[in-house]
């Protein structure tokens, strides 16, 4: 088994697990609040990372630890409106809402650096508009008044997440931040953050159940302390194209999760939406110029073949 095969399997690993988070955190919020939750989900994942990797927390520097402050500001934005968008929409919906990462961050990307857009792009973002109309509006294609609120929260989920992904990539880019410590030291600052606000706007409380702090215990340890780590390891093997056609399969995992597990059935017309999503979210990743050159090398092997005189 090659490396990137390998890396691969350990990414859609991950995605998998991310999957199962949206179902757990639904279970979750049924007895713990947003920021309470949260702050038990980031301690522990930092904890668990501090653990498995102490030696390489050692001399952090400045301009590591500023931008490890401001993502960890944005994380703790991102994952307040994702669990409250849990709360308030179907878990189907907020799977794939929260999912449009991979369009706002190339859409940010164009804004930011004043950029056209990609042709690839607005047709992409197209197909989204038109596949959260069929997911998130009712049979009569009018406003769902129930699930907006949930809804439109975890579209700002998706945003948020684009804006970490673009500081991210900006922070990493200077050679006195250190990209695993960033990575680690965010996840403590998106605890400490959801901690204070748990104690200033809730009443917490450990989870009451074992049930409870079975699903808590695994989005700490699986869905967040160590994906990050997997992440940040696997992707030394293999390539961005693959990375972001994976992660585009996490809506996919989160619906399948949520038919079996919590009997979320969508209507016909809301599961088109749903592919209309994820093939976009697919078509985004895949760099269609790779496959003009390889059938541009494969016409002119067989022109080769067919000159040659022996």
């Amino acid at each position: 088994m090659t490396s990137q095969l390998k890396a691969d399997l350990m990414l859609l690993l991950v995605v998998s697990c991310w999957g199962f988070s949206f179902y757990l955190t639904d279970i979750s919020c049924a007895t713990l609040d947003t920021f309470t939750l949260n702050a038990f989900r980031f301690i522990i994942a930092f904890a668990v990372a501090v653990l498995l990797a102490f030696p390489k927390l050692r001399s952090i520097s400045v301009q590591t630890l500023s931008y490890s402050l401001l993502l960890g500001l944005i994380l703790s934005i991102m994952y307040a409106t994702m669990t409250f968008g849990i709360k308030n929409t179907v878990l189907s919906n907020s799977g794939f809402l929260c999912g449009l990462t991979v369009i706002f961050t190339p859409l940010l990307s164009c804004f930011i650096y004043r950029k056209p857009p990609e042709k690839k792009l607005m047709l992409v973002a197209g197909m989204c508009v038109l596949g959260i109309a069929l997911l998130t509006l009712t049979n009569g294609f009018q406003i769902n008044q129930e699930n907006l609120k949930g809804d439109l929260l975890c579209i700002l989920c998706g945003l948020f997440y684009a804006i970490d992904l673009i500081i991210t990539e900006k922070a990493v880019s200077y050679q006195e931040v250190n990209a695993f410590q960033l990575g680690v030291l965010q996840l403590g600052i998106t605890g400490g953050i959801s901690l204070i606000l748990a104690f200033l706007l809730e009443s917490p409380h450990l989870p009451p159940t074992p049930k409870i702090w079975v699903a808590v215990l695994f989005l700490a340890i699986f869905c967040t302390g160590v994906a990050f780590i997997v992440q940040a390891i696997a992707q030394q093997y293999t390539s961005a194209t693959h990375v972001g056609v994976i992660n585009s399969l996490e809506p996919v995992f989160a619906g399948i999760v949520a038919y079996f597990f919590a009997g979320d059935i969508l209507s016909p017309k809301s599961y088109l939406g749903a592919a209309l999503m994820v093939t976009g979210l697919i078509i985004m990743e895949i760099n269609f110029s790779d496959f003009h050159l390889m059938y541009k090398k494969i016409i002119k092997i067989k022109e080769e073949l067919k000159n040659d005189p022996k």
